[in-house]
């Protein structure tokens, strides 16, 4: 390879680089890809040899944040490293995973890793779409069996034009963020990877925006591929592991007993223990006949490859599903709400065996998760996290923490529900979601969102619109090329299956799209009837939703925290926070409530009990509030001076009751009618230009007890 050459092209008007150098010489391919001033470094290595009894494609995808990228240090003063991988991160990577893994021959069993490190990020230009960008280019001029190249991107929408790789601030205007990841098969681009987050988001428009992404897709295939012609390496043969006599027993023994055993399903999906028993009497013959247990592998391979056959004929010829389902038909649906006693809301979501309870928590701006990532720095008020235990899937598991797939399909949740959360100006709590899956077969991700959006309306939190997920298969006759989209995809259909293609959204429109595949891909017509399809089945569901909950409930739960917004004026935050935080921390205290202060002047008062919450709220009101001329207060005499008193109107706001205006008589002192904590009437009767207020307790009819004339 020669020391370093850069090639370039141009997406949307605006430069990709792409640059081979020699730095990570010894990896099988390696790559940067820059835009703007963000750059990544992407390297693929594969294995030296098999790994012995390997029996699946060993593949892993990193995507890599430093946070010298941006120019900082991360961490606590005692930790200046980076660790474990943000959620954004995960999230990346699972992406560029997802589009990748279908381009490896599935013969290939060795060990095979690629990792994308961003090296440089410049603030305006997200990673991510170079990341993915970076690991085709480097798998295309590998060694590595690859069938790429891959061209991806992003899509955005500000002002009714179309955007390619927005920037940030032209994302945050967008209502559209559509990533889409192609190959070209036939001379025909072919989607294979979609990953959506909309502002309800009509489907002509998704169309509209994938037709204007062709070209852009296109070029950039065409852009690796003249690389890779180049100075792309020779692919390594991985010779497929045949046996033809073996693959000819397996097709005899499958071939009457399976088609019949499909056929004959009952609708109940528990149905499927036929085909079970089939693979264990097949495991039997050939333990008898091979010693080899390799062979035993090698022999289900094959019986999985006839039983997606069977399925796929039966579904594209009878119009017959594993479970008896026509391919446009749901399984049974049901909804309930408020199914625990002390939580803020549930819902509770069925379609068939799949099943998942969504359970919300309302908090206050203190429960507000604090993010420190490469890219981002804040606060998150609103959480959705997913749970896939073992048993739902009756298995037996460890259970250590989120996997990359739960936090993947906790975040797509998350984002479908997102844009239809009210803001906290609208509703001032933190919400968090947990959705269960207590049981699973298939399209757990979009029972979460329908769940979710049952918590959210049980738990009273005012959203826009209700929101619902549902998945789209496909089922595809390899000799005759003949394709039919399913909907409502359960277990073996996901399984074997050539496609997932996930969406969400309210009545009105999209809010999430994930789609991913096992094939080549799928071209724009297909796409089309998979997102009417899923606007049919959405609509539906969203209508068992309606008939469950058909509104958010007026109340929240009493065991809700109780939270009130006061705006005042910035100027009066040290007021209320007092010398070291005295006086707010004497209210926190006193009233058992939680008490946040933005800079802007918003103040949130959180607590148990509705009585404290609002006594709280009238002191600091009082604390903050403007005094007027002409009002009237009954104050407490705080200090006598020789010329008058200083009467406290307002909680740490002052006014001098001169004495000639205390009463309308001469008096030697203050003293002679007043004390110190005596509470008098005064009238405000100035404010200077200095803020200084004058009262008068004459005008306020004031009647001192002890008179001295």
């Amino acid at each position: 390879m020669e020391k370093e050459r850069n090639f370039q092209t141009e997406v949307g008007g605006r430069p990709i680089q792409i640059k081979i150098k020699n730095w990570a010489e010894q990896a099988s391919g390696s790559c940067l890809v820059q835009i703007g001033d963000t750059e990544v470094l992407a390297t693929a290595v594969m294995a030296k040899q098999d790994k012995e009894g390997q029996d699946f494609f060993p593949l892993t995808v990193d995507y890599e944040e430093r946070f010298y990228a941006a120019g900082r240090i991360f961490g606590s003063r005692f930790i200046r490293r980076e660790s474990r991988p943000t959620d954004e991160a995960i999230l990346t990577g699972r992406m560029i995973d997802r589009t990748i893994r279908p381009r490896f021959p599935k013969e290939l069993k060795r060990e095979t890793q690629v990792v994308i490190t961003c090296l440089s990020w410049d603030g305006e230009n997200d990673p991510d779409v170079l990341g993915l960008i970076a690991a085709s280019t480097a798998l295309s001029i590998s060694d590595i069996p690859f069938s790429g190249p891959i061209g991806l991107v992003r899509i955005g929408r500000v002002d009714n034009k179309w955007i390619f790789n927005p920037t940030y601030e032209e994302r945050a205007k967008s209502d559209i963020d559509l990533i889409l990841a192609a190959v070209e098969s036939n001379k025909k681009i072919l989607i294979n990877m979609v990953e959506m987050g909309g502002k309800e988001v009509p489907e002509d428009d998704v169309m509209e925006a994938t037709k204007v992404a062709e070209p852009e897709l296109k070029k950039l295939i065409d852009f690796q591929r003249k690389i890779g012609a180049e100075i792309g390496k020779t692919k390594a043969i991985i010779p497929a592991i045949i046996d033809e006599q073996l693959e000819k027993e397996v097709k005899e023994f499958a071939k009457n007993k399976l088609e019949k055993a499909i056929k004959d399903l009952k609708p109940e999906e528990k149905e499927l223990s036929t085909i079970n028993n089939l693979q264990e009497e097949l495991i039997n013959i050939v333990k008898e006949k091979y010693p080899d247990p390799e062979k035993i592998k090698l022999a289900l391979e094959y019986f999985e490859e006839e039983i997606a056959k069977a399925v796929y004929k039966n579904i594209i010829e009878n119009n017959k599903r594993p479970d008896g389902r026509k391919t446009d038909e749901l399984r049974k649906l049901s909804c309930e709400v408020g199914v625990l006693p002390r939580t803020h809301g549930t819902g509770v979501f069925s379609r068939g065996l799949t099943r998942v309870l969504s359970i919300l928590t309302l908090g206050g701006p203190k429960d507000q998760q604090l993010l420190e990532g490469m890219e981002f720095i804040g606060k998150k008020r609103f959480m959705h996290h997913y749970n896939f235990p073992a048993y739902s899937s009756g298995e037996v598991g460890f259970s250590r923490g989120p996997k990359r797939r739960e936090i993947g399909h906790g975040c797509l949740a998350e984002k479908a529900l997102l844009p239809l959360i009210p803001d906290s100006e609208q509703f001032p709590y933190t919400i968090r979601i947990v959705s269960e899956v207590v049981s699973s077969n298939g399209s757990t991700s979009m029972a979460s969102v329908c769940a979710s959006t049952l918590a959210l309306l049980d738990a009273g939190v005012p959203i826009k619109e209700p929101v619902a997920g549902i998945s789209i298969g496909l089922a595809e006759d390899e000799k005759t090329g003949k394709q039919e989209l399913l909907l409502d995809i359960q277990g073996p259909e996901d399984h074997l299956g050539g496609m997932d293609f996930k969406v969400a959204g309210t009545k009105n429109g999209i809010t999430a799209i994930q789609m991913d595949t096992k094939t080549a891909g799928i071209d724009k017509e297909l796409m089309k009837d998979a997102l009417a399809l899923a606007k049919k089945a959405r609509l539906e569901i969203l209508d068992i939703i309606k008939k469950a909950i058909p509104e958010p409930r007026k109340n929240l739960s009493v065991w809700a925290p109780k939270i009130k917004v006061i705006h005042i004026d910035p100027a009066k935050i040290g007021e209320v926070i007092g010398p070291r935080g005295s006086v707010i921390n004497k209210m926190i205290e006193q009233y058992n409530v939680g008490i946040d202060i933005e800079d802007s002047g918003l103040v949130y008062i959180t607590g148990k009990d509705d009585d404290a919450v609002e006594a709280t709220v009238q002191q600091i009101k009082g604390m903050t509030r403007e005094v007027q001329v002409g009002e009237v207060f009954q104050g407490e005499v705080k200090r006598i001076l020789d010329f008058g008193a200083f009467v406290e109107v307002l909680p740490g706001t002052d006014g001098l009751v001169h004495i000639s205006k205390l009463v309308p008589y001469h008096i030697k002192s203050a003293t002679d009618v007043v004390n110190i904590g005596d509470i008098i009437p005064v009238k405000v009767t100035s404010i200077d230009e200095l803020g200084r207020i004058n009262l008068s307790a004459i005008e306020a009819g004031f009647q001192p007890k002890n008179k001295k004339q």
